[in-house]
C-alpha cells in the first residue's frame, strides 16, 4: 500500500524524509531533530497549561465523554479536525491537570492533610503522576513505534511519529485511568478500607479495569496512524496485568487499599 498520498493530510507530528540514506541513518537523524523540537516545545506546553484563555473546555469535555464511551470516535474526529484546521495534537492537556488537581484537593480534605499537605498532594498528582510519568511513557512509546512498528516501503514517503503525538496518546489514555483510580477510588474509600474479600476484589478489579482501558486507548492511538504495523503489540501488556491481578487476588493483596495508605506518606 502506498502512503505517499497522505503526505498533505497527516498531522503535524508526522514528518517526511525523502533522503536515499539507509533507514537506520534516517531514523537517527529524525530522532535527533525530534528531540530538539521536543525540548523547545516544553516551555510552550507549560505556558499553555497556565494560560486560561487558550484552554478549549468545550473540546475537552467532548473528548472526555467519548474517551469513556467510544474512544475510536475521538481519534476519528481528530483526523477530521486535521483536514479542516491543520491541527491534530491537543496542545492544552489542562482538562486532565484540572481534574487531577480537584481530585487531590478532595483527597486532602478526606484525609485531613491540612492546607500544605493538600498542596503537596496536588503537586505530586499533577507533576509526578501525570506530567513526569507522561514524559517517560511517551518517550518510550515514541521510540518503540518509530524503531519497530513502521512499514518498510522502498518507494513510499518516509514517515515518523513525533514525540508530541505519543504524549497526546498518553493524555487520552490517562483520563479513563484517572477517573477509575482517582475519582471512583475516592468514592469507594469506605469499602476499600475494609479487611475482607469483597474489598480485595473491588480494589484489585478497579485497577485491572483502569489499566486495560489505558493500554486499549494507547493501542487505538497508534493504530490510527496508517504507516504503523503490528500496533496490536500495545495490547500485550493487558495479558501481564491480568496475570498480575490473579496473583494479587490469590495472595490477598489489595491495591486499592494500599494506594489509599500511600497518600498518607507523600
Amino acid at each position: 500500500m502506498n502512503y505517499s498520498h497522505h503526505r498533505d493530510t497527516l498531522p503535524s507530528y508526522i514528518s517526511s524524509d525523502l533522503s536515499p540514506h539507509s533507514n537506520h541513518r534516517q531514523y537517527n537523524r529524525y530522532k535527533s531533530h525530534s528531540l530538539s523540537k521536543y525540548l523547545q516545545w516544553i516551555p510552550i506546553y507549560f505556558r499553555r497549561i497556565m494560560n486560561y484563555p487558550q484552554m478549549d473546555f468545550e473540546l475537552a469535555l467532548w473528548q472526555m465523554l467519548y474517551l469513556c464511551l467510544s474512544p475510536k470516535r475521538v481519534y476519528r474526529n481528530i483526523y477530521y479536525n486535521k483536514q479542516t484546521k491543520n491541527h491534530w495534537a491537543r496542545d492544552d492537556p489542562a482538562f486532565v491537570v484540572i481534574l487531577a488537581t480537584l481530585s487531590a484537593f478532595a483527597y486532602g480534605l478526606a484525609y485531613e492533610f491540612g492546607f500544605f499537605g493538600t498542596i503537596k498532594l496536588m503537586f505530586f498528582m499533577v507533576i509526578v503522576d501525570f506530567l513526569l510519568v507522561g514524559f517517560i511513557v511517551s518517550t518510550i512509546t515514541w521510540h518503540f513505534a518509530n524503531k519497530f512498528l513502521k512499514h518498510s516501503q522502498v518507494h513510499a514517503v518516509e514517515q515518523n511519529v513525533e514525540w508530541a503525538y505519543a504524549f497526546d496518546v498518553h493524555c487520552n489514555s490517562f483520563f479513563p485511568l484517572y477517573l477509575i483510580t482517582y475519582v471512583l477510588h475516592f468514592f469507594l474509600l469506605p469499602i476499600l478500607k475494609m479487611d475482607n474479600w469483597f474489598s480485595l476484589f473491588i480494589g484489585n478489579t478497579m485497577y485491572l479495569a483502569a489499566w486495560i482501558y489505558y493500554f486499549y486507548i494507547t493501542f487505538l492511538g497508534f493504530h490510527a496512524l496508517p504507516f504503523l504495523k503490528n500496533t496490536i503489540l500495545f495490547l500485550y501488556p493487558i495479558v501481564l496485568v491480568s496475570v498480575f491481578y490473579i496473583i494479587l487476588l490469590i495472595c490477598g493483596f489489595n491495591i486499592g487499599k494500599h494506594s489509599s495508605i500511600m497518600f498518607l506518606y507523600i
